[in-house]
Order: C-alpha cells, then structure tokens, then sequence
C-alpha cells in the first residue's frame, strides 16, 4: 500500500465522509447492487495531520480533460473520458472492455448518489478520480452536508452533485443501454439509504461532540433529512431522478468550473 502524509487539514471529516461510503457500499451489497464504491483508507493522526492511501493506476479528471482535451479546454469536451478509457484498455479483449465501461457506469451511479446524500461540496475535477478499470471515485472531503464553496460571494457549485456531459458520453449517451442502468442504479440506490434513514441520522448526532466545524449542531443534519426525503409518503420514481439527472448534466456551470479549476491548476 502507498500512502501519502498530509499536514494542514482536518482529516477526520474526511474519515467519517469515507465510512459513510463502506456503510453505503456494504447496504447496497446486501441488496445484491454493487456500485462499485472505492472508499480508501485515512487516519487522522492529529487535529490537522493524517496519512491517505493512494490509489494506484488512477488519474483525476482534470488530467485526463488536459491530456486528450486539448488542456483547460478540455473540461468541455464530451468524449475525453470515453477516449481515455478506451485507450488505457485498448489491449483488453472486448468483452473484458464491456466491463470497464460497466464499472465506469455502476460506480458514477454510486458516487452521485453518495456525495448528493450527504452534500459533498469543493467538487472539482482535481477532487474526482478514475481508476483505469473503469472505476470512478471522490477524494478530499473538506466540505460535507451542503456547505458549498462560494467565490466573491457567488456559488461556485450550483448542482447538487456532478454529472457532466462527459460522464454521461462515456455510457453511451442518452440512449445507452449503460446510460439506462445508470439512472436505475441512482433511483434503487437512493431508495436503499432512504429505507436506512435512522442509521445515517443517529451516526451524524452521535459525532455532533466531535468538534468538526461543519456538523457542529443538530441543524447540519437537517440536510440528511432533505436528500433523503425523509417524513414523504412517497418514495422518488425513476422519473423524479431522471429529471435531477436531466438538469445536472445539462448544465454548463460545472464544466465552467472545471475549465477555471483546469486554467489556475
């Protein structure tokens, strides 16, 4: 195992954001839904010092944009994703290409669902990864439970979780057969955690005498009550969510964003 040792951050928020993952995966596996999660190690070593694993054989989405997008431009290219995967997996027979392009489509499933769950902000192109088999993961938890970034007092993040175009090319666009399993995977998963409410409500409560910043009275957690609709009498439809889905991927505020992020970074 790799690791790296970073000084300078709360790393705590970050663990407890990466066991809400192994708790999401693990209820989503006994469904018989595996999304694929990718929740690595942390440990908190002090109140702003810890050790993160490294996850080998991976590239953020910035780097993949720049490489095959043409640089900062990149972020506004609908097939880099696609075009990376293929190439990293170019020697694979195609049926073994099939399943890369599976557990690409099954963990952005899980990952959409998780961060717009609990309200992940800072979700940039440096902060979202993906491995060369297909899977696709979040790093760097700093903001959680819809605390978003705002610059000069303008939000940066106007979607509550990230889907972009170049995603959604990557399954085969909006008639494909794994676009399709996509927002099934959103609507079965989302209904999975909504079923297991409690559980995430009375974790959140319990580390409320933790001292992180961000979840340090009961209404942070008035958030979780949102995104999982908690108290509703009926439980969202596959269209409801299409049309979450249909809205965030439309619109060009994130790869605005990550055209900026390409350009400073």
């Amino acid at each position: 195992m790799h690791v790296i040792f970073k000084a300078g951050d709360d790393l705590r928020q970050d663990k407890l954001t990466l066991q809400m993952f192994h708790i999401m995966d693990k209820m989503w596996k006994r469904e018989n839904l595996n999304l694929m999660l990718n929740p690595y190690n942390v440990i908190a070593t002090g109140a702003d010092t810890g050790m993160i694993e490294v996850v080998t054989s991976s590239n953020t989405v910035s780097k993949i944009e720049k490489q095959l997008g043409g640089g900062a431009l990149g972020a506004f290219n609908d097939t880099v994703i696609k075009n990376w995967l293929e190439l990293k997996n170019s020697q694979l027979t195609p049926k073994e290409r099939v399943e890369v392009f599976e557990t690409f489509t099954a963990s952005c499933a899980g990952y959409c669902v998780a961060t717009y769950v609990l309200g992940i902000g800072d979700r940039h192109n440096d902060n979202i990864m993906i491995q060369e088999n297909g899977r696709l993961f979040h790093i760097d938890f700093g903001h959680f439970l819809g605390n978003f970034k705002k610059k000069f007092g303008i939000e940066r993040e106007r979607v509550p979780f990230v889907f972009t175009p170049s995603m959604k090319q990557a399954m085969g666009g909006k008639s494909g057969e794994n676009y399709k399993k996509f927002t099934q995977y959103c609507v079965l998963s989302h209904q999975i955690l909504r079923q297991n409410f409690n559980l995430f409500i009375n974790l959140f409560s319990m580390m409320l005498i933790s001292g992180m910043p961000e979840l340090s009275s009961k209404e942070d957690i008035w958030y979780l009550v949102n995104t999982l609709r908690v108290g509703e009498e009926s439980i969202p439809t596959e269209s409801d969510f299409q049309s979450i889905l249909e809205d965030t991927g439309h619109q060009r505020s994130t790869q605005i964003n990550f055209f900026f992020h390409n350009m400073v970074h």
